[in-house]
């Protein structure tokens, strides 16, 4: 009976943890991307300064490897892929688990 419960209390954490890392909606990610100053060079379906988000997601659509090479570059800045307009570093000023949400919902938009 002891083990049971350890299992059934074992599922509630690990589907909480996945809730806690579930990709974030259009709104929270609007407001996340406006608090972090990304608003004033992109948007969701239009290029302004730097690409629309969707030609991003489009572009690396089904590569896994992606992510982490995009959440790189948001920390670290860079130039040369969208144009040679640079996009400043963000890292330490966004903090990293905001930069991981913003680059997913990013991803996310992929049609």
């Amino acid at each position: 009976m002891k083990a049971r419960w350890l299992a059934v209390s074992a599922v509630a954490v690990l589907l909480a943890a996945g809730q806690a890392n579930a990709a974030i909606g259009k709104d929270e990610a609007l407001e996340l991307a406006k608090k972090s100053g990304c608003l004033a060079c992109h948007s969701i379906e239009k290029k302004v300064v730097g690409p629309a988000w969707q030609d991003v997601g489009n572009k690396y659509k089904g590569d896994a490897t992606m992510k982490d090479k995009l959440v790189a570059k948001v920390k670290a800045g860079g130039k040369g892929v969208w144009g040679e307009v640079p996009m400043p570093p963000y890292s330490p000023r966004v903090p990293d688990a905001d930069i991981e949400k913003l680059v997913e919902f990013v991803l996310s938009l992929a049609k």
